[in-house]
């Protein structure tokens, strides 16, 4: 059948899937698209690093192009690779890893998240999960016939969820809890103390805690606690991982799991069929920034700490309040005051401003009255951002 013949017959939307249409296109595109046909914008909404990627870890890249290092490696990952990052999480947080059976190294862990609830979830089972949340967590379960179960979040506890919540929202088809922490969007840093009270409740009541933690050398002022480094908690732990944020690496797409040997079989499953293998150099690159990338990472922390501290209390300043964030690289102020829904407010202040900050609607619910504001930019472009933003907020303020 021609497309002449299917559009006088029937239109293309009814091919499309019906979990597909149950999903919305990424909110924080839409901004970006904008910001491609703006000039003179300062942008404030991409989630990444504004530094180029460390040097020698490219340049352990290009020589193994140069080596004619160009084919296929393991559907897990390049063994030495996997030995580097189970040697990285002993050392760090001291939970060990079999890198022969209980390490997948999939393309970001954007892979790896949809690998986990695509290999976890039948038809109908709940994944429980903060409101907001990062834009993939309810469309990744949603795509693997799953459904998110909120828990609301908001500046007036730290966006930070509890064990007591979290029990209240379990059922008997409650097959996860899917935590992100350090947060993005909104820069919470989950105590260690509330996340041993969640293990337990993951543990008691037999469910999986699915640990996104691609944020977890970016805090500040704090401790990162690994959640399958917790007392007990390796066993029904998914704890997923990368370089993207920490290495400068956002283009490399690489990161991993590290879960029981089970569940890591069925997601190698997935991932053979559909991936087959992360791309061969930028393993490569990623174990060189395990050997040797530490010293750029503590560089680039310090650098963001004081973009941190610069950006919340401008934003104070001006009247939109914001809580101090502990870790990631993003603040999420409250912009109540002005009277307009978080999509107005981003866009008319990238019209009217060119300042491009992403709606906190994009990332749930509860995301609703925030703006994100990425701090991954220079200094001198967040004072300036913040002379826009505080033009436009006096304009608008009620």
């Amino acid at each position: 059948m021609s497309a002449k013949q299917i559009s006088q017959t029937q239109t293309y939307h009814e091919f499309i899937s019906k979990r597909v249409n149950l999903i919305s296109p990424s909110g924080i595109r839409k901004f970006f698209d904008l910001l491609a046909s703006m000039d003179g914008v300062i942008s404030l909404g991409v989630g990444e690093p504004d530094y180029a990627t460390p040097w020698h870890i490219s340049e352990a890249a290009i020589q193994s192009l140069e080596r004619g290092y160009t084919m296929y490696t393991s559907n897990s990952g390049m063994p030495e690779l996997r030995q580097e990052i189970s040697r990285y999480l002993k050392g760090a947080y001291g939970v060990e890893y079999d890198p022969l059976g209980e390490i997948l190294v999939t393309v970001g862990v954007s892979e790896a998240l949809d690998l986990t609830m695509r290999a976890i979830l039948n038809p109908g089972d709940e994944v429980i999960m903060t409101d907001p949340h990062y834009v993939a967590y309810d469309s990744c379960v949603i795509l693997a016939e799953g459904k998110p179960v909120m828990i609301p979040t908001s500046q007036e506890n730290s966006f930070e969820v509890n064990a007591v919540d979290i029990e209240a929202k379990i059922t008997d088809k409650t097959k996860a809890v899917l935590l992100g922490y350090p947060s993005n969007p909104t820069g919470a840093v989950m105590p260690r103390d509330k996340l041993s009270a969640i293990a337990e409740v993951a543990r008691r009541r037999q469910v999986l805690v699915v640990s996104d933690e691609i944020y977890a050398r970016l805090v500040y002022g704090v401790a990162h606690a690994c959640f399958a480094g917790l007392p007990g908690a390796k066993e029904n732990t998914v704890l997923l991982g990368g370089f993207s944020k920490a290495y400068a690496m956002t283009g490399w797409r690489v990161g991993y799991a590290a879960a029981p040997r089970d569940i890591i079989n069925a997601m190698t499953k997935i991932h053979q069929y559909t991936i087959m293998s992360a791309p061969t150099m930028a393993q490569v690159a990623a174990i060189e920034a395990l050997k040797s990338g530490e010293p750029n990472v503590l560089e680039m922390v310090e650098d963001y700490n004081r973009r941190r501290l610069f950006i919340v209390r401008g934003l104070c300043d001006i009247g939109l309040s914001c809580f101090e964030p502990k870790g990631a690289f993003y603040a999420f102020p409250s912009i109540t005051i002005t009277g307009m829904t978080s999509e107005e407010f981003s866009e008319k202040l990238l019209t009217e401003e060119k300042v491009a900050v992403v709606p906190g609607s994009a990332f749930g619910k509860h995301g609703e009255g925030y703006v994100r504001c990425c701090y991954a930019t220079s200094l001198a472009e967040i004072e300036e951002a913040l002379i826009r933003m505080k033009r436009f907020v006096r304009k608008y303020k009620k």
